[in-house]
């Protein structure tokens, strides 16, 4: 067996040992994840009583004191609630009663599949009955055959003394106190010993680090209960505009829905239509009508919404944090382990190993596989799409990326990014020419999609008028107009030519597009172009410049010999090298072994064009073969 097989079967080994941990250790391990929740919250206002000069203990006695007043208080009110709407239910029998005869009338549409499930019944009857029994109606009753009446027997307890009654009244309670006596325990320890709690993870975490192990801890602990108070306030804020809603319309015990829907909306997605469900049957049975059950749900419908993606964006941050199938899947596996309880404990805990994952190195996996962030770059993934030979995908995410973005941004951010990554896995042979031909078939169509977008985000000129505002005006005076071709703004045509390969031609492809924006005539070629035949063939009438592209570093010697075969095949064409990088530095020598009159240029595409402007903007006596532009480094 192979080590990786053996560190794979280890990683399987400790995950599962952990799970069985978490499942088989819940009655101590659940009550310390709620501790642990609740420091955080408290933690804020603990440190708010330090700045004011309280002793620390002080300051946790009184925070804690009032944290167990408003629960307990909470707990009060929701009890007294239960117990009035259970006195109440009755009362409302009546009307849900008639409601549901109603639906049951209209979904049997009059009747009649009722009448048709009554003969279906019968029949049933009919087929069930012995072959040699009577039916029901011709059977008369025989009081010879009838079996004797039972005697009922009647067994009596003692009736309980008063101490027997007490421990069947306290026997319930001693769990749920005994656990809430050890949160209470936990969370004073933790708030009272926070600092040595924090040194002890370091030391665990990576003590040869301090300064970044330290800024990690405090940068953790501080998002988190910065995150979970707000958590905390937005769903106390959810919960008491129901309730206060609730009551507005007249539905009975508004007070419970409102805290109902507080706590419930810590359950993600599902929490607030479960909240949702308990006051619309309770409208439903109160209202002889359906204004009151429609008047609650409109109450859900427009108070969610708002919270969620309106105020919740606001405050912080479009999401949690959290991928969506993160949420669902933490939901079901921390509802496995621990009940109703860790559905409510989910999205905090899934939230505490994103962070977790963030600041510590060995667990970065676990903010990969929780986290919204994308698992690839935005390079990678357009690379990714090139290797599948998916110009679709592709195409939808560069226009996604160009609602506010430009186009040569795109190039220059995404897609040579994307063909760097290539390039890296060309010279580690791991991309073969049949890779190469995808990648450069999926450019080729992307390039052709993107001919004719427009950027959405233009710099204002000079006169305080953005172009793509001026763009639409003139667009609108010349709705009518016939269109026209672009007006070049050169003499002379620019030919782009791949130096190499393949992926050099993935390279004069969206530069030839560039150029032809800014109203330069500009053809891209293909990778064959510089063969004996084709280049002996090659069409030269017309073109003012010669761009040799280049993806990545190419060597000083064929540099020279390609440049060199051009300047024979064009000797009054102007011929300008480059290598399209993030780099901006020139090879080693490479420069000073070009043939005069041939530039060289090292940079992104923007340098490619803003130098091709330049060298046609020059007097064409500069393009004589007399007289050589001398070599220079761009």
């Amino acid at each position: 067996m192979s080590a990786k097989s053996d560190n794979s079967l280890a990683t399987v080994l400790v995950a599962a040992a952990i799970v069985a941990a978490l499942y088989f250790g819940r009655e101590v391990l659940l009550p310390m994840a709620l501790a642990v929740l609740l420091s955080f919250v408290l933690a804020p206002p603990v440190r708010l009583l330090q700045r004011l000069y309280f002793p620390r203990f002080a300051a946790v006695t009184i925070v804690v004191l009032l944290a167990i007043g408003v629960i307990s208080g909470l707990a009060t009110l929701m009890f007294a609630q239960v117990s009035q709407l259970a006195g109440d239910l009755p009362r409302y029998q009546a009307n849900l009663g008639e409601k549901i005869q109603t639906l049951r009338g209209a979904a049997t549409a009059s009747g009649t599949l009722e009448q048709a499930s009554q003969v279906l019944r019968n029949l049933q009857k009919e087929l069930d009955r012995p072959k040699n029994a009577k039916p029901a109606s011709a059977a008369a009753p025989d009081a010879s055959v009838l079996p004797d009446k039972p005697i009922p027997v009647e067994v009596r307890q003692p009736d309980p003394g008063a101490l027997q009654t007490l421990a069947t009244l306290i026997a319930p309670l001693i769990h749920p106190l005994a656990t809430t006596g050890i949160i209470i325990i936990f969370v004073v320890f933790i708030l009272l010993q926070q600092q040595d709690l924090r040194n002890r993870l370091i030391r665990i975490a990576g003590s040869h680090d301090l300064q970044r192990t330290t800024l990690a801890m405090d940068d953790a602990g501080k998002r988190l209960s910065r995150l979970f108070l707000m958590q905390l306030a937005l769903n106390a804020a959810f919960g008491l505009i129901i309730g206060i809603g609730l009551w507005a319309i007249g539905v009975p015990s508004a007070p419970l829905w409102g805290l109902l829907a507080m706590v419930l909306r810590f359950v993600p997605y599902i929490g607030a239509i479960v909240a949702a469900i308990f006051p619309l049957i309770v409208a439903t049975a109160v209202d002889p009508g359906w204004s009151m059950m429609l008047m609650t749900a409109a109450l859900f419908l427009v108070v969610e919404p708002l919270i969620g993606h309106v105020i919740e964006p606001m405050v912080y941050g479009h999401s949690s944090g959290l991928s969506p199938v993160a949420v669902v899947v933490s939901a079901t596996f921390w509802t496995w382990l621990w009940g109703p309880i860790g559905l409510i404990l989910a999205t905090p805990l899934t939230m505490c190993l994103v962070v977790l994952g963030r600041h510590v190195e060995r667990l970065k996996f676990l903010e990969v596989l929780l986290g919204d962030r994308p698992a690839l770059s935005p390079s990678e993934s357009a690379y990714q799409r090139m290797l599948a030979g998916d110009p679709i995908e592709t195409t939808e995410q560069a226009q996604s990326f160009l609602k506010d973005q430009t186009l040569i941004e795109y190039y220059e951010r995404i897609l040579l990014g994307a063909l760097r990554l290539a390039w890296a896995d060309l010279q580690r042979g791991r991309l073969d020419k049949q890779d190469a031909e995808r990648i450069r078939s999926t450019v080729s169509e992307l390039v052709e999609d993107l001919e004719s977008h427009n950027d959405s985000r233009n710099a204002p000129s000079e006169d305080g008028v953005q172009p793509g505002k001026l763009k639409q005006l003139e667009e609108m005076v010349s709705a009518e107009a016939s269109p026209s071709p672009p007006i070049n703004r050169f003499e002379g045509a620019v030919l782009c030519i791949p130096g190499l390969g393949l992926l050099d031609e993935t390279v004069a492809m969206p530069l030839a597009q560039l150029l032809r924006r800014e109203g330069i005539s500009a053809e891209a070629k293909d990778s064959e172009t510089l063969s004996i035949s084709k280049l002996f063939a090659l069409e030269l009438k017309d073109v003012a410049l010669i761009c040799l592209c280049y993806l990545e570093h190419a060597t000083p010697a064929q540099l020279h010999y390609t440049s060199r075969r051009l300047r024979r095949k064009a000797p009054g064409v102007a011929i300008l090298v480059g290598i399209f990088n993030e780099t901006g530095q020139a090879p080693d020598s490479g420069p000073q072994q070009l043939p005069e009159g041939v530039e060289f240029l090292q940079g992104p595409l923007s340098a490619g064009v803003e130098r091709v402007s330049e060298i046609l903007s020059r007097p064409r006596a500069h393009l004589k073969p007399d007289q050589p532009v001398l070599a220079k480094a761009g």
